[in-house]
């Protein structure tokens, strides 16, 4: 009964983030602040969603003691581990390619790589 709460809990949780994910995408200016809305909305978006299949399944692993669900539970632990190192290193990688291909913040004050970048070229 309470897990069934606590995953209703996690899904609600997941479904806000990855909302607040899609509404940066729609509203935010330039490639950079969309990455960040996105990738940081949709990282603990899903870490949430994989929270709710890990007390699912270890709850049917207890009612059946069938072994699959132990499984599901360590796959989605480590779906988990992947997303969170490749969303980061992903979105990085996009941010460079877009600053190396000259697309520049819409508002940036300062921008300390491209000083550097000019620094080292001299």
């Amino acid at each position: 009964m309470i897990a069934d709460y606590l995953i209703m809990t996690f899904l609600g949780i997941s479904i806000v983030f990855n909302l607040l994910g899609s509404i940066a995408l729609h509203r935010f200016p330039d490639v950079y602040t969309r990455l960040h809305g996105a990738t940081k909305c949709t990282t603990f978006g899903t870490m949430f969603a994989v929270f709710a299949v890990i007390v699912h399944s270890i709850m049917r692993l207890k009612e059946t003691g069938n072994p699959k669900y132990l499984q599901m539970a360590i796959h989605s632990f480590v779906a988990m581990f992947a997303l969170l190192m490749t969303n980061p290193v992903g979105a990085h990688a996009i941010a460079k390619a877009a600053h190396l291909s000259g697309y520049m913040p819409k508002r940036a004050v300062v921008d300390a790589y491209l000083k550097r970048r000019e620094e080292n070229e001299c």
